[in-house]
């Protein structure tokens, strides 16, 4: 079943990238597996996926340790808001960290990566449609802050990440996918060098990748609807 629905998002991003012109191979797909337990993340891997995100940062630490079999082929995503009381794990553990907004977030993370791992690919969140209560540094803050972490020593600084709100159609998702877009180049013609914009899920990758994201963030179309979060 999951490989099934697998398949499926895969065609639909393929279907997208020739839509929109672009090669297929330039767009990746991360499994948000989010309450999800770890039998689902191996019956995907099986199907071929090998990155997978998650929100809360100790149920990824228990996905982390019960795959520990197959972790050199796993790559583990932090997407959700990460507090400062969490860095550490998340810095030991994980592979990327999208939910940066904060200068603070991201000098912890660098400090507490170890030495003996690569550095710690990160994505600054940008809040492209200024919902007051949604995480996410503001478009106009959003280059002095990249600068900041693109000079951290333990860190990678690949791209942007963003949320925006649901919108009813087509034309009106990518309208707020391209506010994303619009800052990712900024940055880029900035001098700094970005590859990644993290941007589209379920209801909305193809408006994303008609707008430029490198890496849709999918769960429901390839997990089912959410089960309810651990306690």
């Amino acid at each position: 079943m999951i490989g099934d629905d697998l398949q499926q998002v895969k065609n639909r991003i393929e279907a997208a990238c020739v839509t929109a012109g672009r090669d297929p191979a330039g767009v990746r797909l991360l499994a948000v597996s989010k309450t999800f337990g770890a039998d689902a993340v191996r019956d995907a891997h099986a199907a071929g996926q090998t990155a997978f995100g998650e929100n809360y940062v100790q149920e990824g630490l228990d996905k982390i340790e019960a795959l520990a079999d197959l972790r050199a082929s796993l790559e583990w995503h932090c997407i959700g808001p990460l507090q400062s009381n969490k860095t550490r794990p998340v810095a030991e553990q994980f592979d990327w960290v999208h939910s940066i907004d904060r200068l603070k977030i991201a000098e912890r993370l660098s400090a507490q990566r170890p030495a003996h791992l690569p550095p710690l690919n990160v994505c600054l969140q940008v809040n492209v449609d200024g919902g007051a209560n949604k995480s996410g540094v503001p478009p106009e803050e959003a280059l002095e802050l990249a600068r900041a972490v693109a000079a951290l020593p333990h860190l990678r600084l690949r791209g942007l990440m963003a949320i925006p709100e649901p919108a009813p159609d087509f034309v009106a998702q990518r309208d707020l996918c391209l506010r994303a877009h619009a800052v990712f180049e900024s940055i880029r013609e900035a001098g700094i060098a970005l590859d990644t914009l993290s941007l589209g899920m379920s209801a909305d990758l193809e408006a994303a990748i008609s707008a430029g994201s490198t890496m849709v963030r999918v769960g429901t179309a390839i997990f089912g609807g959410r089960a309810r979060k651990p306690a």
